[in-house]
């Protein structure tokens, strides 16, 4: 495998984001290498327009793996091979290459490198600042509490055994064994600190379980709060009953309506189960769609993002100071990142173009789901597209991997619209996709006093022409995180 094929295959399979950094870093190591700028190019580097190989004019391959083709296959990368034969004729009477880098080099890397200026107001802190964990949270809060050196140190080691939800990761007879016996220091004391951590932000943090962190949110409601009582007396008493949604017994046992219950469930339910979510967020992953998709005429178009990648193009000056017979080490340096420049263009070329053309045959297979949704989504898998595109399901699969497409009907990953199939009893096929669709739309639409078990939802697609096992239903309900027939059970 070549050097310029395994650079095409590297950049196929690499996500938006991630390309961006790579041609960052092409631009930051590789002086032939520029941005093309918006608006008019100029006199001098108009008369070195054959130079010019961006993102729109280089060459690349449609084959089963993605390389450079010969200049022979295509016609559009021919002016830079003839370009190269005229730079000596052209230019090498007149033209020595400049050995003084140190002062070239810097200038046009900042001046042609960096695509577009960055604002002011750009928030550098909140992009690169470290996340604050719950630890440090606590931390903070107890450096604020005065507490006696004993106190601390166990103050030090429940902080320590907090998990990120916000629940002890050990018991208080655990954290205690951890203590060197010298320190006397009894139980007691270690749950005396452990109610003071619990009182820090957030709320029910250093709980053991779900039942005492609900207990200690609770009682740090004001003491006039509507069914208070009720609700401490349904925890302490009767959480197991409220876990198995067993209301029949919750009202016999409580003693209560079904409308009051329903109060006292409302306000557990107000209590957040996991305390430490509310500190430890979660890092944003942004998402660039690389391909979008609309309809124009009564016709599904595909068009690639323009703005996930700068038009690159061969810097005209650096090109017209290589001389053909010179092998200095300067001009050996330039011709060697001519060449590496050349390949990266047409890699990135040869990537958009099999991005296109297989996001175009998804579209023309999947324009019943564009049209109607999930429901009529078609079964198709990777062998489908590669032999429409006539390439190998290999390259279908880097190219459908961490590729989005902005559709009407929201941003999807490439590798959504695969997926296999159920046979109907009508002879035709219907994907998992489609049935996952229909599962979601039976239970958002079941009574949530009789919830639909997994061989209900089997009988009603069966119904409509579809055998599916119950345990396959299990198994798509389980993957759309919905739980199950009793755990949906509520009252209305």
């Amino acid at each position: 495998m070549t050097p310029q094929l395994q650079q095409a295959i590297r950049l196929l399979q690499l996500s938006t984001l991630d390309l961006q950094s790579e041609i960052q870093e092409a631009l930051e190591s590789n002086p032939l290498l520029e941005v093309e700028e918006d608006g008019s190019i100029g006199e001098e580097a108009q008369d070195s327009a054959d130079f010019d190989t961006g993102l729109n004019g280089a060459d690349s391959s449609t084959s089963d793996a993605p390389q450079a083709q010969n200049s022979e296959q295509t016609g559009e990368s021919q002016p830079l091979d003839s370009a190269e034969d005229n730079w000596t004729d052209n230019n090498a009477a007149d033209v020595a290459v400049d050995p003084n880098w140190d002062d070239v080099y810097p200038t046009e890397t900042s001046a042609s490198g960096s695509g577009s200026a960055v604002s002011d107001d750009f928030d550098f802190d909140g992009r690169n600042s470290a996340e604050l964990s719950l630890q440090d949270h606590l931390m903070w809060q107890l450096n604020m509490t005065s507490m006696s050196d004993t106190d601390t140190l166990i103050a030090l080691s429940i902080i320590d055994a907090v998990e990120p939800s916000g629940l002890l990761s050990l018991t208080p007879e655990e954290i205690l064994e951890g203590f060197d016996p010298k320190l006397e220091i009894e139980l007691d004391e270690v749950e005396a600190v452990r109610h003071r951590i619990q009182q820090f932000d957030p709320p029910g943090v250093a709980t053991v379980n779900l039942q005492e962190c609900i207990t200690v949110q609770l009682r740090q409601l004001a003491p006039q709060t509507p069914w208070l009582d009720e609700a401490l007396r349904l925890v302490n008493r009767h959480m197991n009953l409220l876990g198995n949604r067993d209301y029949s017994q919750l009202m016999r046992r409580m003693r209560l309506k079904e409308n009051d219950l329903k109060e006292v469930i409302a306000l557990i339910q107000s209590m957040n189960p996991y305390p430490g979510d509310s500190v430890v967020q979660s890092k944003t992953e942004y998402v660039v769609p690389d391909v979008f998709v609309s309809k124009r005429d009564d016709r599904w178009t595909v068009e690639l993002n323009p703005d996930i990648a700068p038009k690159l193009r061969i810097n005209a000056d650096y090109a017209g100071l290589i001389r053909r017979a010179d092998n200095s080490q300067d001009n050996t340096f330039l011709r060697d990142n001519l060449q590496e420049a050349r390949w990266f263009l047409k890699s990135l070329q040869s990537r958009n173009e099999t991005l296109m053309k297989v996001a175009t045959c998804i579209v023309e297979r999947q324009v019943n789901f564009l049209e109607y949704g999930e429901e009529a989504m078609k079964p198709m898998v990777l062998h489908d597209i590669a032999e429409a595109v006539d390439m190998h399901e290999s390259t279908i699969s880097r190219v459908t991997t961490q590729k989005y497409m902005h559709t009407p009907r929201g941003i999807f990953e490439l590798k959504y619209f695969f997926s296999s199939h159920v046979s109907t009893s009508s002879g035709g096929e219907c994907s998992s996709t489609a049935i996952r669709a229909i599962i979601k739309k039976l239970v958002i639409a079941e009574n949530p006093r009789k919830p639909l078990s997994d061989s209900k939802i089997a009988k009603l697609l069966a119904e409509q022409g579809i055998e599916v096992a119950r345990r396959t239903i299990a198994k798509y309900r389980e993957s759309m995180n919905i739980p199950p027939s009793n755990e949906r059970k509520r009252l209305v």
